[in-house]
């Protein structure tokens, strides 16, 4: 009798370590347990944790609650000022409501995955290129306000979306290289001629000054040369302006320019008359040449013979 009872009591141990096994569940922390009796959603969500279910009657679904990274796959397009785009973006989303990511949507990852594709299709076809390429914080937000209102009813909630890439065709890469190359070809176009204006203008008050102070030019120069021998040349060409050999030759004494002024400047002597003496002398002496060397004689010509 007492072994029938100890076996009994065996028996009813295994059958409820057996039916304790069947029924345990473990719910992690990022995790919310849906329990399902005969196909009817249980209201109760069981926490992370330890839980019991009833078996064969219950089934546990576990929904995970973590925030999920989804890549939308690059969608092609035209924008709206017509031009030819490619565009990815990355999704993230988390669980919010466990029952309803289960009872509501088949499948919440897919359908979240499909609505992106389709928004930012819709995105693309209503914005300019300067919107995709600049302005992205405000398709951001627009993104996922499109994403978030219909996810709601999943059970869903967008935490953010960012558009990641946006490629271009080669030949638009080329236009738009040529506008900004042209752009900044402008600016240092409009910078220079800005920076030749103020030079000119320092230019005619140095010209200035100097025309007042010709002494200025000269020191001007020195620095020219100092300048230019500091790059230890062996060869100095300096060219010499006119105005600075016109100021050295007036501040030096004894130039040429101050020999030719007393020249100018100096009283011309008189000169004497000849005398009549002298005037006789001179034509005996030229009579008396004349006898010596005779007249010119030519030579006749030969006769010729019959």
């Amino acid at each position: 009798m007492i072994q029938e009872l100890l076996m009994a009591a065996a028996g009813v141990a295994a059958a409820a370590a057996v039916y304790a096994g069947a029924a345990a569940r473990v719910v992690k922390q990022y995790e919310r347990g849906v329990v399902f009796r005969f196909g009817r959603l249980r209201n109760d969500i069981r926490s992370p944790g330890f839980t019991m279910i009833v078996p064969v009657v219950d089934r546990l679904h576990k929904v995970n609650m973590q925030i999920v990274t989804m890549p939308v796959p690059a969608q092609e397009g035209i924008t709206r000022d017509n031009v030819t785009v490619r565009v990815d973006a990355v999704v993230y989303f988390k669980v919010i409501d466990a029952a309803d990511a289960l009872v509501r949507v088949e499948d919440y990852k897919f359908a979240v995955s499909q609505m992106a594709q389709t928004s930012l299709r819709s995105i693309i076809g209503k914005s300019d290129l300067d919107d995709l390429l600049s302005n992205r914080e405000k398709l951001n937000q627009g993104l996922e306000l499109m994403l978030d209102s219909p996810a709601m009813g999943w059970g869903v909630a967008i935490d953010r979306v960012e558009i990641k890439d946006v490629s271009l065709p080669e030949t638009m890469k080329r236009s738009m290289a040529r506008q900004a190359e042209a752009d900044r070809e402008r600016r240092a176009r409009v910078i220079n001629a800005d920076a030749e204006l103020q030079a000119s203008k320092k230019l005619a008050e140095a010209a200035g000054v100097m025309s007042d102070q010709p002494a200025a030019l000269q020191l001007r120069l020195l620095q020219t040369v100092m300048a230019v021998s500091a790059e230890k040349n062996s060869t100095l060409v300096l060219p010499i302006p006119v105005e600075l050999l016109r100021f050295l030759e007036r501040a030096t004494p004894g130039g040429p320019g101050e020999v030719e002024a007393a020249a100018e400047e100096a009283p011309v002597a008189p000169v004497a008359p000849l005398s009549e003496a002298y005037l006789k002398g001179r034509a005996a002496a030229e009579e008396a040449v004349e006898d010596l060397t005779g007249p010119s004689v030519e030579p006749t010509p030969r006769e010729t013979g019959a």
